[in-house]
């Protein structure tokens, strides 16, 4: 039986039993590579120094009005700082509220666009409609709430008596006075949380779009064609293969959309009726959110009203700082499969 030949030390000899040097493996970056590196450090030691100091700013503007509610801050609906009964309860129930509506309605368009560009359409209109999508992202927040008030509201109130009753029986859904008296008339249904929340939700439609999209198209070619050869359709590929692969995108995508419902201004603030009382009813005129309370009252606040604003930032920023950090984890682990083997 042979046996096995002995192994060589190529640190130490080749063929010609002549003895080599090993070669060092260590890298030298260019000059481009350093000054690409730096920059990149310094930007983002720039954007987290400014989030810091926002952070620092308005947790030093706010002290005094949280010194004085405490913990009523959180739980009173009232806002009249000059009596010194005032809380966010009212107002932050209307911010979750309006982007809970806004993400029912964007999530179904989101999903559908985003399978749509990246499994259906191919070539040309591919392009075309990635560009669409990018370039609703840069409409102004202005212009939405103009075309919410005057072309949208009025055209969504018949939708909303419909479903008030036909649905009223579901108490979100319900429409009625104090009396618990069901309303029909069509003032009864202008400026609600529901008109907001489609408002704000065609403007996250892109966001959301966007993540989605980018996830679906990096799932691996292999796996998409290995599902298509063993017989399966393309909407069976699309299940089995995209979806799974793309639920990272499809979470963080929606989470980073929250963030950014959570914390629009303009256009609720052009079409919301502020009311300082939690108004379950979402079809009803009537609501509120914490940045357009800021952008209704600043410019009339004392000194220890703009103090109870500043508080009222401080909580927004910090639900939207957990909500966009937990979004980018998720997006970022959701990129691991794209790694995969053609």
């Amino acid at each position: 039986m042979p046996k096995d030949d002995p192994p060589v030390d190529e640190a130490s000899s080749d063929d010609t039993g002549d003895s080599v040097t090993a070669r060092s493996l260590k890298s030298v970056p260019s000059t481009a590579d350093t000054v690409f590196r730096s920059t990149a450090f310094v930007a983002g030691l720039i954007t987290v120094v400014v989030m810091l100091a926002v952070g620092i700013f308005l947790s030093m503007r706010a002290g005094d009005a949280l010194s004085v509610a405490g913990l009523s801050f959180l739980t009173e609906q009232n806002w009249s700082p000059e009596t010194q009964e005032f809380g966010i309860a009212a107002v932050l129930f209307g911010t979750f509220a309006i982007a809970l509506v806004a993400m029912a309605v964007s999530l179904p368009l989101s999903f559908g666009t985003a399978l749509l560009i990246s499994e259906i359409a191919r070539g040309r209109l591919q392009q075309w409609l990635i560009t669409i999508v990018d370039l609703m992202a840069a409409v102004p927040s202005v212009v939405f709430g103009l075309w919410g008030v005057f072309y949208l509201q009025g055209n969504i109130i018949p939708v909303a008596q419909w479903i008030s009753t036909y649905f009223g029986w579901i108490p979100i859904f319900a429409v009625t006075d104090d009396a618990g008296v069901p309303l029909t008339d069509a003032s009864a249904f202008t400026s609600s949380t529901f008109i907001a929340g489609i408002v704000v939700a065609l403007m996250i439609v892109p966001t959301q779009t966007s993540v989605m999209r980018e996830t679906f198209s990096q799932a691996p070619p292999g796996e998409r064609e290995g599902a298509l050869a063993l017989g399966a359709t393309r909407w069976m590929m699309i299940t089995n293969v995209v979806l799974p692969f793309g639920r990272g995108g499809i979470i963080g995508g929606s989470m980073l959309s929250l963030g950014r419902a959570l914390g629009e201004t303009i256009a609720v603030y052009m079409i919301i009726s502020p009311i300082f009382t939690i108004n379950w009813e979402l079809l009803k005129t009537g609501g509120n959110s914490v940045s357009a309370l800021i952008a209704l009252r600043y410019g009339e606040a004392s000194d220890f009203s703009l103090s109870a604003l500043m508080a009222a930032g401080l909580t927004l920023f910090l639900i939207t700082l957990v909500i966009n950090f937990t979004a980018s984890t998720i997006v970022a682990r959701s990129r691991s499969g794209a790694e995969s083997e053609a």
